[in-house]
């Protein structure tokens, strides 16, 4: 440490032994201008915020609809169909680890180190999608191409994201503009999550879904009779789902190159002290072993399950177990855009309150609403109140995890200084943990289905079909949202200590922005704070 802070600056530099300060240098100490706060504009947050709605654009049209896609559209049976979903998102799941070892290892570029991920798989990740709706026309294989190419474009869209999600450590130093930008960003994700309903939902709710009135006793006279009609119907809901895909394809480009021309990743001026970068493995050592970070995604673990499985099984509940064939993705819009107006109100509650009283009050305003679902006889009206109400406590769920991550970080490099370049590490495996309980709760969501009776292209189900649907929907979510929130009474970053991290952080950033201090002088400090 060469030079000082001021009288800040200066009571730090008292807490270390007097060896590490060289003689002559001492005295400068009170001379240096304290470091002016680094401020983001309004345009860098947006620029940021909006590479978040490909992933959720893509993410809400295959969470809501590629389950009843591939049962009544690309007719896969319901048992491939589970496999399919279940290998996809297991497989999505695999890769946010693998893709976070590649990025630890990727070295900085003129783009820096995560932007090259995010250009080179944007073109292959759109063909990869748009392959996704499309059927072939070999049906033995179908269940293969689906597979191939969901496991394909989850790979790439995983290319995507992960480094995106990393990218908030690295636009600012400032915990309180990385807080701003993450609020930006929960609210443009959420409007993606509008665009992706609206645009799947209304251009193939324009399209009406073929069925058959009674799928176990339909004759084969009735059938002949009905095969051209039926086919032609089909095509054209088949040509609705390529139509929405190459819309949503093109808003995934637009924002891609919005996010690579308005953000400039940084680096922590500590982190370019360093001599050589950690190996993966201790790092992930270190990561796994950091209590609030077990005890975070524990929590969420259970709350995002919760709200994967109502997204999962929404499309078919509203169909058949309540009876809204026809008002399924309007009802989807009024979740999406009530929470979309609701994003920035949990931003000012967390701000004012705390995030771990957000996370309580913001995820359990879900559970009376999905009791009065579980309990009331079909009711258009009512189902658009619980909707709307759904959509608060969806933005909660949204908001929270991205923005307390951060904070898990922070403590995590206070606590081990030398780690750095562990970031994509923290987000990779908090998504593989989200991702893989989704898929399992997906698979098994889907093959208790095909347990209960479930008829492809049906115009109605068995009545253990329904059953099963409500199930998934209310009770299942109900339970896994409450258990999450007592694992949430472990974690133990509340208001206080993230004052205190925020304050030790400050400090040695400006002592390692300072130019004549050496890698030990800098373990020592931190060691000390």
């Amino acid at each position: 440490m060469a030079k000082g802070e001021g009288a800040e600056s200066g009571s730090a530099a008292g807490l270390l032994p007097t060896g590490i300060l060289p003689v002559a240098e001492r005295p400068a100490q009170v001379k240096k201008e304290p470091k002016k706060k680094q401020q983001l504009s309004i345009c860098n947050k947006l620029c940021y915020a909006v590479g978040g709605a490909p992933y959720q654009v893509t993410g809400c049209a295959l969470g809501f609809f590629l389950q009843i896609y591939l049962l009544d559209v690309a007719q896969v049976d319901p048992f491939s169909a589970s496999i399919i979903l279940f290998v996809g998102r297991a497989w999505d799941a695999f890769t946010d680890p693998l893709v976070g070892f590649c990025i630890s290892k990727s070295s900085w570029t003129r783009l820096g180190r995560l932007m090259p991920w995010i250009i080179f798989s944007t073109p292959l990740a759109i063909i990869a999608y748009f392959l996704i709706w499309f059927v072939p026309d070999f049906p033995q294989g179908q269940a293969l191409w689906y597979l191939l190419f969901y496991c394909l474009f989850e790979t790439l869209v995983t290319c995507f994201h992960v480094p995106y999600s990393a990218l908030t450590m690295f636009i600012s130093t400032e915990q309180s503009e990385r807080d701003s930008a993450t609020a930006y960003r929960m609210t443009v994700e959420v409007l993606g999550t509008v665009l992706g309903t609206a645009i799947q939902g209304q251009i193939v709710g324009q399209v009406d879904m073929p069925c058959l009135q009674d799928p176990n006793d339909s004759a084969l006279a009735t059938e002949g009779a009905n095969r051209t009609q039926s086919t032609t119907s089909l095509k054209e809901t088949q040509n609705a789902y390529l139509l929405a895909a190459g819309v949503i394809a093109s808003i995934y480009v637009v924002c891609a190159v919005i996010l690579t021309l308005g953000v400039r990743e940084q680096r922590e001026p500590y982190e370019t002290q360093q001599a050589e970068p950690m190996s993966f493995f201790r790092g992930l050592r270190l990561v796994m072993s950091h209590g609030p970070y077990v005890k975070l995604i524990a929590g969420f673990l259970f709350t995002s399950l919760a709200f994967m499985l109502v997204e999962g099984n929404f499309a078919l509940f509203c169909t058949y177990t309540l009876g809204f064939r026809n008002e399924f993705q309007n009802l989807l819009l009024a979740i999406m855009l009530s929470a979309t107006f609701t994003i920035p109100v949990w931003q000012w509650f967390l701000t004012r309150f705390g995030k771990k009283t957000a996370v309580y009050v913001g995820i359990s305003s879900a559970v009376p609403f999905l009791i009065l679902v579980a309990f009331t006889e079909s009711n258009l009206i009512v189902t658009y109140v619980v909707a709307v109400a759904a959509g608060i406590s969806v933005a909660a769920a949204f908001l929270l995890p991205w923005s307390m991550l951060p904070d898990v970080i922070d403590d995590f490099h206070l606590k081990q200084p030398q780690s750095h370049g562990t970031e994509p590490i923290f987000f990779s495996f908090y998504v593989f943990f989200t991702k893989f309980a989704s898929g399992v709760s997906l698979g098994i969501s889907t093959l208790s289905l095909d347990f209960a009776g479930y008829e492809t292209r049906g115009c109605s189900q068995p009545t253990r079909v329904k059953f099963t649907l409500k199930m998934l929907v209310t009770i299942a979510p109900i339970a896994l949202i409450l258990l999450g929130l007592l694992l949430f009474k472990l974690y133990p970053i509340d208001e206080e200590k993230r004052r205190q991290n925020k304050k030790a952080l400050q400090a040695l950033r400006e002592e390692a922005s300072s130019s004549g201090y050496s890698d030990t002088d800098s373990t020592e400090l931190a060691s000390i704070l």
